[in-house]
């Protein structure tokens, strides 16, 4: 990441005032819902099979008068899985363009892609999606389904986004897919509580949330030796959650998942294989959970079946569902950590990044509708502040429209402290070909290596896969 994007969320004092509850990587359960957020009006008409190109240059200025029906389809990124908290960022919206109509349907991660895939094969794909690039651009957007959103990103919204996430949200051809909004670093958690009764605090740098590889296997051992269970998960039951997973491994011994340009998948690197190996080898302190996802995992975690978990992010420390933030529903405390790695500060987090793409629907409309909402929400002093904030996340951008975005978490501590780990956000190559099929051929890998197959020929067969998918994209 660059200096600046290090800079400003280091020098800023940050906070939330919404707080979320599942993060958007981890698999949410229940169904999705719908609801609309202005008066009920006929519904737009079904997309034709065969799209034209449309022409849809936007000047907010010259189209608050602007008529149409759009749908916005939403993961569950901090509070924009929130009904109320969604209708009132478009009452705000409804309130500059009042004949802009957006019905909302909200999905979460276990059957959300189905939902859009199902949508997409029968013509009735959403206008927009808020999203992160491994969809918007890596998955759709590869397929020629997305608008190109670059006559909205014009050299000054580019200038004030950081490089890292830009390039992200870009094809390599400069089309632009995703309209980034807000952003994160993924990390793991420990049971602070457990660990002091355990004597493994020893092993964790609590001012700077990080540890060695070394002392994260001898604080699992002083941890299970306290308990007599499993300290923690290698979940994979899906694919929920599984940039824990992935961080965890990459981590331990400095392997990567993919290669400098995103071409190819390199999982199979010898660092890798001996951090697979080495997890396996625990004897049961880190178990390989074949019945448990990412969202499985935290909610062990919460209930203190589990002592350390590997799926969490900023969205977790400050979830107060079942007790106050940054505790566990039995009152212990929580410290989130950066992934162990042999150099503690060579630690590469994945980051998450959020925003806005548009289906070409063919509707000249509904495309120019969409966009203006994005603009609203991502790149407006009147939209975008509550827009992040939604989130429970970190703007992408320094400033917007000359309003100041890194005043914008001023209260509360935790978002300070976890902006230390913003330092150590690694490469972003969820845009790597392939993605899809990868995401399922990896924790097929970590089954089979909890049923005692033999880990590398495991991993040869991931990596097999999954450079097969890129190929074929």
């Amino acid at each position: 990441m660059k200096k600046k994007v290090i800079a400003a969320l280091l020098t800023s004092a940050m906070a939330v005032s919404l707080l979320a509850g599942c993060g958007t990587t981890v698999e949410s359960t229940g169904s999705s819902q719908s609801t609309s957020t202005t008066e009920t009006k006929e519904t737009a008409a079904p997309a034709e099979t065969e799209t034209a190109a449309v022409e849809t240059e936007v000047a907010e200025e010259d189209n608050t008068d602007l008529s149409a029906n759009i749908t916005l389809w939403t993961y569950p990124i901090g509070k924009w899985g929130d009904s109320a908290t969604v209708d009132s960022l478009i009452t705000s919206f409804n309130a500059k363009y009042p004949n802009i109509n957006v019905t909302v349907e909200y999905l979460d991660y276990t059957n959300g892609d189905d939902q859009v895939n199902t949508a997409i094969e029968g013509g009735q794909a959403p206008d927009l999606v808020m999203e992160g690039p491994e969809r918007l651009v890596a998955n759709w957007g590869a397929k020629g389904l997305m608008v190109d959103l670059s006559d909205i990103m014009d050299d000054e919204d580019q200038s004030e986004i950081y490089g890292s996430v830009l390039a992200a949200c870009m094809t390599k051809e400069g089309a632009v897919y995703e309209y980034p909004l807000c952003m994160t670093a993924h990390c793991m958690a420990i049971n602070k509580t457990v660990f002091e009764a355990a004597g493994a605090m020893q092993y964790v740098d609590e001012d700077s949330h990080t540890w060695t590889t070394e002392d994260f296997f001898k604080a699992i051992d002083a941890v299970y030796a306290h308990t007599g269970s499993t300290v923690g998960a290698v979940y994979c039951s899906g694919q929920g959650g599984d940039q824990g997973t992935r961080a965890l491994i990459n981590n331990l011994y400095g392997g990567t998942f993919t290669d400098d340009l995103h071409t190819k998948y390199t999982a199979d690197s010898a660092e890798n294989v001996k951090a697979i190996q080495a997890l396996a080898d625990t004897d049961g302190k880190i178990a390989f959970d074949a019945s448990i996802a990412g969202g499985d995992e935290i909610n062990l975690f919460r209930q203190g079946v589990l002592n350390v978990a590997f799926c969490w992010n900023i969205a977790q420390q400050l979830n107060s569902d079942n007790n106050d933030a940054g505790l566990t529903n039995n009152g212990d405390e929580i410290v989130f950590m950066a992934f162990p790695a042999e150099k503690a500060d060579a630690t590469q987090l994945c980051g998450g990044i959020w925003g806005f793409g548009v289906f070409d629907n063919g509707d000249a409309d509904r495309i120019a509708a969409s966009k203006l909402f994005i603009k609203y929400m991502a790149d407006s002093a009147d939209g975008t502040a509550d827009a992040v904030l939604s989130s429970t996340y970190f703007p992408v951008r320094d400033t917007v429209e000359g309003t100041d975005l890194t005043g914008l978490y001023n209260d509360v501590p935790t978002m300070q402290e976890y902006s230390k780990l913003m330092q150590f956000l690694g490469d972003y190559y969820q845009v790597t070909p392939g993605w899809t099929e990868a995401r399922t051929a990896w924790w097929n890998m970590l089954q089979q290596v909890g049923s005692g197959a033999d880990v590398q020929t495991a991993v040869d067969e991931f990596v097999s896969t999954a450079n097969a998918a890129a190929a074929a994209q």
